[in-house]
């Protein structure tokens, strides 16, 4: 026979599988992103097409100067490489780490509220991509906000 509390402890159990599943798919979202900026960014430095200006005089122009900040040694093409490939590997940590997080709500006690942080970061890249970028990171984002949070409600 089902008792209240067989049937309480039941549903947490389904709650936090769920927001287990929830953190994981919008980790998962990040590391894909991650993956695919750093490897295309990784080969636009040997064959320069994706991240590249479509004036290719514009990337000659690029390479040809370097940025005031502290009279830095760096071209700006090569700043510009840099920057994206670390931004993919910043994208590719932050999707393992809430992976991680994810996979580990079922075995270890996590306060609700640090469901929080993930949510904002990903937030934060969906502000980003609607000011700066285009509309599949905007959108991917928005997902993974939308997974974070709704985990955060089940939680």
């Amino acid at each position: 026979m089902l008792t209240a509390r067989r049937l309480s402890q039941t549903l947490g159990v389904i709650e936090a599988n769920m927001a287990s599943a929830l953190v994981i798919a919008g980790g998962s979202i990040f590391v894909l992103m991650g993956l695919v900026h750093g490897l295309v960014s990784l080969a636009d430095v040997f064959r320069p097409s994706q991240f590249a200006p479509a004036d290719d005089s514009v990337r000659v122009a690029m390479k040809s100067t370097t940025v005031r900040f502290l009279k830095a040694r760096a071209n700006v093409w090569d700043a510009w490489l840099g920057f994206n490939i670390s931004h993919g590997l910043g994208m590719l940590i932050f999707g393992t780490a809430a992976v991680y997080l994810g996979a580990s709500l079922e075995h270890m006690a996590v306060a609700q509220s640090a469901l929080l942080i993930p949510a904002t970061i990903a937030a934060t890249y969906f502000l980003l991509s609607m000011r700066f970028w285009f509309w599949l990171p905007a959108t991917s984002s928005a997902v993974a906000v939308i997974c974070f949070m709704a985990a955060w409600w089940s939680a």
